[in-house]
């Protein structure tokens, strides 16, 4: 990750870094009656008012700059909080700055975070790469921990966000082996033939057809006498839909269909990085979802880790299918928890949009800490409920299940699909999209992790021993 912090309070030379001071309307007099006659006379000339989106930067003496004054709006105005600071970060020219004053109501530590958040530009195959503005963290008692979320949000980003060329299932395996290597977990990995003969069918069906072979990785760290969490992403490095195949405009953005795995990985990298108490189990299930004489067709029949049968309905239906098998295999280990992240239906991006993600669980005592502690760190999510009537709609005359319900509830549906896979133990899942279609402050267009900051602040307090 490039530079975008610094925990020393000085510059080259000594010289000090520049001050920035963060204004909601009601805080602009008090702001600017701390500054020097000519810093606020300029103020007052920009007409600067704390409204949300104002930024003046204000001249020295000798013509640099010597100070910003940016504008958030009234508070009731205000949502994304303290993550409006990514706007800055984004737009700031370069150079060493630090954040002198902010809203009362923010909490620093995320205010910091957001100005990583948006510090943030996927140029790797551009000729030039962007230099960030520098946030000096000295005095913040957790800077290194902030430093692991927006690395762990970067991270998790730029494997979204690398085309599908160079971000097939080798690679994906590649980056989740550096990720644990560099904080010791044993990684082990299952592929092509030997799925079906460790017993993971649908994850092979769905990868046998393309050119890279699918393949189950898994990830173990941690005290094993700490809570077990296993934590499961869909991996479908490049979806064209199989038989089923997608549109040309349904398929431009199928790069993305491995942002489940990415989200585990980032979330991964957080509680290792961060040393929680946790017994972690990662499982990627990794295929690319392709169209060749091999590929698996509507009317087949799985067999499943499980022993369930399923009905292929539709081949576009994939990821529920590589999660089924990643979540048994979760489930056999007696997890405390599992989670599983996947790119899954577009159901859930008709109920909610691509910036507020559903989840579900089976267990009720989770909902409640969830809300609480997403919400608190602006990364919100929405709970959708696991309606058992709706079962119905996956019902097969010859076989357990179908792995598709039709045009209704198909956030819900694809849930319920997942739910037949996870032996009753406490479970969560995020149907994630992955992206951003348009930019906000702390949130650039394009690739995009969501709940994890929330999901780590509630495994940090200790919520698995609550469960």
């Amino acid at each position: 990750m490039r530079a975008i912090f610094r925990k020393t309070q000085q510059t080259r030379e000594g010289e000090a870094p520049i001050p920035i001071w963060v204004c909601r309307p009601d805080d602009v007099d008090g702001v600017l009656a701390g500054l020097g006659p000519l810093q606020r006379s300029f103020a007052k000339t920009k007409k600067f008012l704390g409204e949300a989106g104002q930024r003046v930067e204000l001249p020295s003496d000798d013509g640099s700059i010597s100070g910003v004054l940016a504008g958030v709006g009234a508070n009731m105005q205000d949502e994304l909080g303290p993550i409006q600071t990514g706007r800055l970060s984004s737009a700031l020219r370069e150079g060493v700055y630090t954040l002198e004053h902010i809203p009362s109501d923010w909490d620093g530590d995320l205010a910091a975070i957001g100005w990583g958040l948006g510090a943030y530009k996927f140029d790797g195959y551009l000729k030039e790469q962007k230099n960030f503005p520098v946030l000096v963290l000295y005095g913040y008692d957790n800077a290194e921990e902030i430093e692991n979320i927006v690395e762990a949000i970067h991270l998790g980003r730029d494997l979204i966000n690398t085309p599908p060329n160079d971000m097939g299932p080798e690679a994906l395996e590649a980056a989740a082996r550096m990720m644990g290597e560099e904080y010791g977990a044993k990684i082990s990995v299952i592929r092509g033939k030997e799925l079906l003969d460790q017993n993971y069918p649908m994850i092979h069906a769905v990868g046998r057809a393309a050119h890279e072979e699918p393949r189950l990785v898994e990830l173990e760290w941690g005290n094993p006498e700490h809570p077990r969490l296993a934590i499961c992403g869909k991996g479908i490095t490049f979806d064209t839909g199989g038989v089923n195949i997608k549109s040309a405009s349904s398929a431009r953005l199928m790069k993305k269909d491995m942002g489940g795995a990415a989200h585990a990985i980032a979330l991964a990298k957080m509680i290792m990085a961060g040393q929680l108490k946790v017994r972690l189990h990662m499982l990627l299930a990794i295929a690319e979802n392709s169209v060749s004489a091999g590929a698996y067709r509507p009317g087949d029949i799985l067999q499943s880790r499980a022993g369930k049968t399923v009905e292929i309905d539709n081949t576009d239906a994939e990821g529920r299918l590589v999660l089924g098998d990643a979540l048994t295999k979760a489930s056999e280990d007696d997890p405390v928890l599992m989670i599983d992240f996947a790119t899954l239906t577009g159901a859930a991006r008709v109920a909610l949009g691509p910036t507020l993600p559903p989840f579900f669980t089976n267990h009720a005592a989770a909902v409640e800490p969830v809300l609480k502690y997403t919400n608190e760190v602006y990364d919100p999510v929405w709970h959708m409920p696991l309606w058992a009537p709706y079962m119905r709609l996956l019902k097969s005359p010859i076989a357990d299940m179908k792995n598709a319900g039709g045009g209704f509830a198909g956030c819900i549906t694809a849930a319920l699909f997942l739910e037949q896979f996870v032996m009753d133990k406490p479970w969560m899942h995020f149907d994630v999209y992955g992206w951003n279609p348009t930019a906000l402050p702390g949130h650039p267009a394009g690739g995009e992790m969501f709940a994890l900051r929330g999901l780590y602040q509630w495994i940090k307090s200790g919520g698995l021993n609550q469960l």
